[in-house]
């Protein structure tokens, strides 16, 4: 058995497509377990970037399975331009794309629920695709899967069931919910037509395929800090990106996951509300937006960037079970002079080296720094760890020790083969 678990250490936006994109090479599954379309990879396919929310990266190579698995809430509408986007570049998704028959949907009313939540008194800084309000119906049991969205026979009394439930928000802020229910029910006809021959029970095809020995990358979308139970709470996704999510989100045992890849920035940046330690408000920050290209994929949104943050990365190592990091984006850091890393946070005169799960210590703690030289030499040639610049080596085997796990792999470009093993003997496929 050789199963893949890729996930995100930060807050998201480290590079995980382009590290799926460049291990679904040798995959020959490729399943996304949580989130919905609120995340966003941008890949390089053909020289030309674009991005997708909800299929998986490995869609891109034509003699690849991909699954959509039960822990993602799905947008029916969004899949179908996202499919429909796929054909015009000329990739097919037919007999290559299925989705679980649990999985949710997320329907127009989640998204006006979305909406209306961003207005109240915490700020989140939601994408505002409804993808908090529909996992909020999958906790509370009025839910809608794909399989009742394909179902006739009870499909208006489960969206009776939902619309009751939101009808005082929803009317108070105008919305006729007489009109609503129409609208869906009017859009379903045509895209129960679109979704059907995707549908499948995910989970059974996985063990299937494990028990064939066929290879299967797992992928996560947000990153570890927004995980629902271990992130920066209340500011976090609604689901669970971390290793255990893919357990539930897939339909798997924890004994399925023959090893775990961290995919961690040289730098940190983090979209939307919720505290940031390390966060820069110079021109240095400004430079790390700009080089690295730090804008959302999803909402076009600039990044919040700032200095590598060792807390962050030692936490989600501990909460996933890491056992090998890929470091992105050190090309981006060429040019800075001196480099920062957090290595802990002080609070009211106590230093804490572990990620502290209090609101008041996240938002009022500041960064210990320590300071090395930055490097000035381009990194586009190398070919291994030893064709690095020294500042950039140095830099490498400060973070490796900090994170407490090995960096076995190096990205320093946005195309997939700008992607090297710098440790020997690792591989994960």
């Amino acid at each position: 058995m050789k199963t893949l678990l890729v996930l995100g250490t930060q807050w998201g936006d480290e590079g995980k497509g382009k590290v799926v994109d460049f291990f679904a090479q040798k995959a020959d599954y490729v399943v996304r377990y949580q989130g919905g379309n609120n995340a966003g990879h941008t890949l390089i396919y053909e020289n030309t970037p674009f991005a997708l929310h909800l299929i998986p990266s490995g869609i891109l190579f034509k003699n690849k399975f991909c699954l959509i698995g039960n822990g993602v809430v799905v947008d029916i509408k969004s899949l179908k331009e996202e499919v429909e986007f796929l054909k015009s570049k000329k990739i097919s998704v037919t007999g290559r794309l299925f989705i679980s028959q649990q999985a949710h949907v997320v329907l127009p009313y989640h998204i006006l629920v979305d909406k209306v939540s961003e207005q109240g008194a915490i700020k989140i800084g939601t994408t505002g695709r409804g993808i908090g309000p529909a996992y909020a119906d999958k906790a509370k049991r009025i839910g809608i899967r794909v399989i009742d969205y394909l179902e006739d026979e009870n499909f208006e009394d489960l969206l009776d069931n939902a619309l009751s439930d939101k009808l005082a928000l929803l009317s108070a802020s105008g919305v006729n919910i007489k009109k609503l229910k129409s609208d869906i029910c009017r859009d379903r006809k045509d895209l129960v037509k679109f979704l059907k021959p995707f549908v499948c029970d995910t989970s059974l095809m996985i063990d299937e395929a494990i028990k064939k020995n066929k290879k299967i990358l797992f992928e996560s979308a947000q990153g570890s800090l927004l995980d629902l139970d271990t992130g920066t709470y209340p500011f976090v996704t609604s689901s669970n990106p971390v290793a255990g999510g893919a357990c539930t989100g897939a339909g798997i045992g924890p004994d399925k996951i023959s090893s775990v890849l961290g995919v961690v920035k040289a730098y940190t940046t983090r979209v939307g509300e919720g505290p940031f330690v390390t966060e820069l408000f110079d021109k240095t920050g400004e430079y790390l937006r700009q080089q690295g290209a730090e804008f959302g994929a999803t909402t076009g949104r600039p990044r919040r960037c700032g200095w590598f943050d060792a807390v962050v990365v030692r936490h989600s190592v501990r909460v996933n079970g890491i056992q090998n990091l890929l470091l992105t984006k050190l090309d981006c850091m060429r040019g800075i002079k001196e480099i920062k890393i957090c290595t802990a946070y002080k609070y009211k005169g106590k230093t804490y080296t572990e990620f502290p799960a209090s609101r008041i210590i996240e938002k009022n703690a500041k960064p210990v720094y320590e300071t090395m030289p930055g490097f000035e030499e381009s990194i586009s040639k190398i070919k291994s760890f030893a064709d690095l610049p020294k500042n950039a080596k140095n830099y490498i085997l400060r973070l490796e020790k900090l994170a407490q796990a090995p960096i076995s792999f190096l990205s320093y470009g946005p195309k997939r083969q700008e992607t090297i093993a710098i440790k020997k003997g690792v591989k994960l496929l």
